[in-house]
């Protein structure tokens, strides 16, 4: 494969060094911002889904379309988010991206009928998926090594906190208010992001204006809406064939759209930065990781409300003491990493965060509730941790030229593998139903245990790739602890 020579530049500029410290911390906020609204938004509707329903006239199972629409929007333009930047500039997508999912936003809050309000949540999923990652290029081009990681960390941290949030917000929203003002809230958000975007944010944009690769744009697009929607279905109470055949299908795609992408001589995702093997840790390791990860803020709801019998309000609201852990670990994760190192920290934390894990599928009812909280007290600190490490150590080692086609392979993974979490643990409780011969769709806290610990090995696969990796990766990052 032909590597990328291309130049970003800024009205002719093409160094970027003489960005303020102070300018390119605001600039990584407003992304930090741009990332906790869109994930916010993807997740908070789930507690809303009865209201929406009586409201559109339907079932409150028909509105899992709305969410899947949004995701396969997501699934088709993720790839494409790069390419884009590269020729029309940061700047201009990054705030259109913006611009698109507000206006969408508004769209949803107006929606009266299930098929209006599908359309626009795909329409906020191709803002999507050109605001986060697109963002996050940005970042990535303004930052130097040495500051990579306190930037990445507080990108992700949105990431943690949203899905926890999510549920106590949107209960809140939907019981007290209406659930139009979980959209509505996007509006005057977006609009200052995007006053922001055009004051802070450079133009960058590349000199290579290689072609659209429309065949890998084919692939790509066509592979990830079946896996996505696929693995939707695998989640589902009834999972059936179809569900398989999409998957296997999607694969196939897959591998052809990666067979493709080597052998283009510019291809819309540039594979080469998965021969580093620092990006290659956050790829592979950090896909599992993030699974495992995701499937706490699914399972531990529906653990407190279906085997503690708690209020679904009460039940969100405990998943706040996740974020407890997440903010309280966000002043220590870095100075952790430059002191201790990667691999060691990583490896450790891959352990506690199992550990953690586990621990959930032995709560019941009886369970003291101060051990409770400190049990997601520790799960929100290992996730954390988790979370700020493998995001900053897969960029460590990228070149400048590769950094559009590594970011997107990053943002097409991290949504399908979140995503991929829910089902899995959807899928466990299942499973656990089906082999001990029970109702389905009422899991009791057997069923619980299974999912719990069968997520927790499911975390410790990913140290095989942690225990190859080097004891020096990740030194251009840690500053004056690197040796």
């Amino acid at each position: 494969m032909r590597a990328a020579k291309s130049m970003w530049v800024q009205g002719g500029t093409p160094d970027m060094s003489a960005l303020s410290r102070r300018r390119a911390l605001a600039i990584t906020l407003l992304v930090a911002g741009a990332f906790f609204m869109e994930m916010l938004d993807g997740t908070v509707i789930a507690t809303a889904l009865p209201q929406m329903a009586a409201t559109f006239g339907v079932a409150p199972v028909s509105l899992n379309i709305g969410m899947t629409a949004y995701l396969l929007a997501l699934a088709v333009f993720l790839p494409i988010s790069g390419w884009i930047a590269d020729r029309f500039g940061a700047r201009t997508v990054f705030a259109c991206a913006i611009g698109i999912f507000t206006f969408a936003s508004l769209l949803c809050a107006l929606s009266t009928s299930l098929p209006a309000f599908t359309a626009a949540r795909i329409l906020q999923g191709i803002g999507g998926a050109a605001m986060v990652p697109v963002g996050r290029l940005i970042v990535l081009r303004i930052t130097d090594k040495s500051r990579l990681m306190t930037a990445m960390t507080t990108i992700v941290w949105p990431g943690l906190v949203a899905p926890v949030l999510a549920p106590p917000i949107g209960g809140y929203l939907a019981t007290h208010h209406a659930w139009q003002w979980i959209f509505l809230l996007n509006i005057p958000l977006g609009i200052v992001a995007i006053a922001l975007a055009m004051i802070l944010v450079p133009n960058l944009r590349s000199t290579d204006r290689r072609p659209l690769d429309f065949i890998g744009l084919v692939l790509s697009g066509l592979s990830l809406v079946l896996l996505v929607y696929g693995v939707n279905l695998l989640g589902a109470e009834h999972p059936t064939t179809a569900a398989m055949a999409m998957i296997a299908a999607g694969g196939v795609l897959a591998w052809l759209a990666i067979r493709h992408f080597r052998r283009h001589p510019t291809p819309l995702l540039d594979l080469t930065p998965l021969r580093i093997p620092t990006f290659a840790i956050g790829i592979y390791s950090g896909s599992i990781a993030r699974i495992a990860i995701g499937t706490a803020p699914f399972l531990l709801p529906l653990l407190f409300q279906i085997g503690f019998g708690w209020s679904a309000f009460a039940a969100g609201a405990l998943l706040l003491w996740i974020f407890a852990g997440d903010l309280f670990m966000k002043a220590f994760n870095n100075r952790i990493l430059r002191r201790l190192g990667f691999r060691p920290v990583m490896i450790a934390n891959t352990l506690l965060l199992a550990l953690s894990l586990a621990a959930c599928g032995l709560l019941t009812p009886n369970t003291p509730l101060p051990l409770l909280i400190l049990l997601l007290l520790a799960n929100g600190i290992f996730r954390s941790m988790q979370f700020t490490a493998l995001t900053a150590i897969q960029f460590a080692d990228i070149p400048p030229p590769q950094l559009s086609g590594a970011n997107t392979l990053v943002a097409m993974l991290t949504k399908l593998t979140l995503g991929v979490g829910v089902v899995i643990g959807a899928a466990a409780l299942n499973l656990s139903s089906l082999l001990r011969g029970h109702a389905s769709g009422t899991p009791d806290l057997v069923d619980f245990r299974f999912a719990f610990f069968g997520i927790a090995v499911l975390a410790l696969f990913s140290l095989r790739d942690l225990f190859r990796l080097d004891p020096a990766a990740g030194q251009n990052l840690r500053g004056r602890y690197a040796t």
